[in-house]
């Protein structure tokens, strides 16, 4: 209980203050209600006892130590204590990914129906429909590197501006995956709250690893090539980028596994408590608060 209570801190300290006017309305109101003090003016200190009837000091439980009570509730609510962190509610459920998407005549071919770019397109749609929410960012690389979209939760957007990427409106051809790459770390680092990278590509020909380094994020890589098909240069790059390398299959078994790992990464980043806030506990003073503010409908009790 005890270390549960170390971080006890309180979010708005400076509402504490307000205890200062509280406290020093609580002790006018007391002295002005004493009968003895009220009295001791006019009447002779040794006759005061023997001339009051009832009752010399305020009950202890009168309006006035019950408003006192009330604010120093009040205050202490409004200060926030806290303890325990939580997700923040505006925080994103995940973090963002960029998918590095190859666009080249390659990505034409027909091994996989309708093509390896259709089918690309079909997985990112699964994708994103498991991860729905993580903002994404889309960037088509050929000979050169293009963000496409910056990233976003939408993924209807991210989806159509994937349709309309064609060799034909690239305007190099060639095979810059370090490039894109680069671009892909920067667009995650914009973010401030981490992410990851997936590459969906069929091929990584020797120009395409020249001068590349294994990026800051988190990577993993889709392979569009058929399955009886050896994704030798694919395994090459991705051990050179300690990346990992997903196959593609007919089912949605490679969908599963690419969330899966996108999710861990997610996992891991989230443990630095990005995207946390504290748990305020005021709130649970509020019934003994109201609790209070019934007695201000008891007939007779502003009198007392």
């Amino acid at each position: 209980m005890i270390a549960a209570l170390a971080p006890f801190h309180f979010e708005r300290p400076l509402w504490l203050l307000a205890l200062i006017p509280a406290l020093a309305l609580w002790l006018i109101e007391r002295r002005s209600s004493d009968m003895l003090l009220r009295w001791q003016r006019v009447i002779d200190p040794a006759l005061l006892p023997h001339l009051i009837v009832g009752e010399t000091r305020p009950a202890i439980l009168s309006p006035i130590n019950a408003l006192m009570v009330g604010w120093l509730l009040t205050i202490i609510a409004v200060a926030g204590p806290a303890w325990q962190r939580e997700p923040s509610p505006f925080a994103a459920a995940k973090p963002a990914v960029a998918v590095v998407l190859k666009v080249a005549p390659s990505m034409l071919t027909e091994d996989l129906a309708p093509t390896r770019l259709d089918r690309a397109r079909q997985k990112l749609a699964d994708i994103l429909a498991a991860r729905e929410g993580a903002a994404t960012s889309l960037i088509a690389y050929a000979g050169s590197a293009h963000l496409v979209l910056p990233p976003t939760p939408d993924s209807a957007v991210v989806l159509d501006l994937a349709k309309a990427l064609s060799p034909e409106i690239m305007p190099r051809e060639g095979d810059d995956l370090s490039g894109a790459l680069a671009l892909a770390d920067r667009v995650i680092a914009g973010t401030g709250d981490g992410g990851s990278i997936l590459v969906m590509t069929d091929t990584a020909g020797p120009q395409a690893t020249t001068g590349l380094s294994g990026p800051k994020a988190a990577t993993t890589m889709l392979s569009l090539l058929p399955a009886e098909v050896e994704a030798g240069g694919l395994r090459e790059v991705a051990q050179a980028l300690g990346a990992s390398l997903v196959v593609t299959t007919a089912d949605q078994a490679d969908v599963a596994e690419v969330a899966r790992r996108l999710d861990r990464a997610d996992q891991a980043a989230s443990v630095a408590g990005e995207g946390r806030h504290w748990r305020e506990a005021g709130y649970w003073l509020t019934p003994l608060i109201a609790l209070l503010a019934l007695l201000w409908f008891r007939r007779g009790w502003v009198l007392q």
